[in-house]
């Protein structure tokens, strides 16, 4: 019986834990970092990096760096949090085999994490291998 569904895509998440405030807190880092990454990946941008400075919440957010990019793939963003030492980023991409290792060694040298947690997620699991709508517009 021939495999009816494809996995859509992967996504893959990284906290860091213990990282350098400069680093972190630096604008034209998050932002090269965004023009890099898709083209280390071999991804194709479609915009240019959207980088935001994200103020202070008073509760938990003590405020940082937010930033994204679309890629014809889906997208990479980041949010620093210099005053934690902490940074969460995602990956996420319709092409299978994402490289995790580099992934998680690039963010770890660029920020000089010491600690990071990761998670990786097949998406889309049931994924049409066909169009189910051929004539809709």
């Amino acid at each position: 019986m021939a495999k009816k569904y494809i996995n859509f895509g992967e996504h893959f998440t990284l906290d860091g834990y213990g990282g350098n405030y400069e680093k972190l807190a630096d604008r034209k880092l998050v932002e090269k970092i965004l023009l890099e990454l898709p083209r280390r990946l071999k991804m194709k941008r479609l915009c240019q990096p959207q980088v935001f400075l994200a103020p202070d919440n008073c509760k938990k957010d003590p405020g940082g760096w937010s930033g994204f990019v679309v890629i014809a793939e889906s997208h990479v963003s980041l949010h620093t949090f210099p005053a934690r030492g902490f940074l969460s980023a995602d990956v996420y991409s319709c092409k299978n085999g994402l490289d995790i290792d580099f992934i998680s060694d690039y963010f770890q040298k660029k920020f000089k994490l010491k600690e990071m947690e990761t998670n990786f997620i097949k998406r889309g699991t049931k994924y049409p291998k066909n169009n189910i709508y051929l004539n809709e517009k």
